[in-house]
């Protein structure tokens, strides 16, 4: 199991061996690629055939208002589709692997103009194509993008200010949380504490996000669960995470 330490040090080995940098390009060797096929991350699976990371999960909602696409296990279960019991920071680490870049959460910065104020920052990072691979009955798989499992709640939630009728944004981006030094010196990665590793509204210490900011407050966050395509609650599914600036 990878160590916060360990962590630290990937982002070195990411940052230089898996990939040309230069142009995105997958460009490795058999010896990276023999490591990579072997690293360990319980409920992560760095897939070199389809050039993703894939996670465990299981379904944990069919029906309710979403701020979450995906949660780590027994934290946001009520408002989260799926839930993992990965950890957020060996996801975070697999992806630096695969080539993707993190960039930040959503923040607020202070603008002086005559007197303090505070402003919204943009998230940032790397595209991150989002799907779904599902079992089918007749033991293939089937891959679906996650806007298949969303809906918009605006027929129901007018009265809540939630706006116009309206698609779920396709555009996810590797935001990266954040990683802090805690009071006894050691390193913590925000999202595994708060559960948000795959976000719809705006937290501040997400994993993967929509590009803006999300929320009530800029009638931004209005959708649902679509529970068409969704086994039952409980059972396994694979989220699959693709960076859309690596050319495989």
């Amino acid at each position: 199991m990878l160590s916060v330490r360990s962590f630290i040090i990937t982002v070195f080995f990411a940052s230089s061996v898996a990939w040309s940098n230069e142009n995105k390009e997958i460009k490795i060797s058999s010896r990276t690629q023999e490591a990579l096929t072997k690293l360990k991350l319980p409920g992560v699976k760095i897939n070199l055939d389809e050039w993703s990371v894939d996670v465990d999960a299981e379904v944990c909602l069919h029906d309710g208002l979403l701020e979450l696409i995906l949660c780590v296990d027994n934290t946001k279960e009520h408002e989260s589709i799926f839930s993992t019991k990965a950890r957020a920071l060996h996801i975070h680490t697999a992806l630096l692997l695969m080539g993707s870049k993190p960039g930040t959460p959503a923040m607020k910065k202070v603008q002086i103009k005559g007197e303090h104020q505070w402003v919204s920052v943009e998230p940032s990072g790397d595209d991150i194509v989002l799907s779904v691979v599902l079992p089918s009955k007749d033991g293939s798989v089937k891959e679906y993008p996650i806007n298949k499992f969303v809906s918009s709640a605006t027929p129901e939630n007018q009265e809540q200010g939630y706006g116009e009728m309206k698609k779920f944004p396709d555009k996810f981006i590797f935001s990266g949380s954040h990683l802090i030094a805690t009071a006894n010196g050691q390193k913590k990665y925000l999202c595994e504490d708060s559960g948000n590793v795959i976000s719809v509204s705006t937290f501040g210490d997400e994993m993967v996000c929509l590009s803006e900011v999300t929320g009530h407050e800029n009638n931004k966050l209005g959708w649902k669960v679509n529970p068409q395509l969704l086994p039952k609650i409980g059972d396994k599914v694979i989220i699959r995470l693709k960076s859309k600036n690596i050319r495989k």
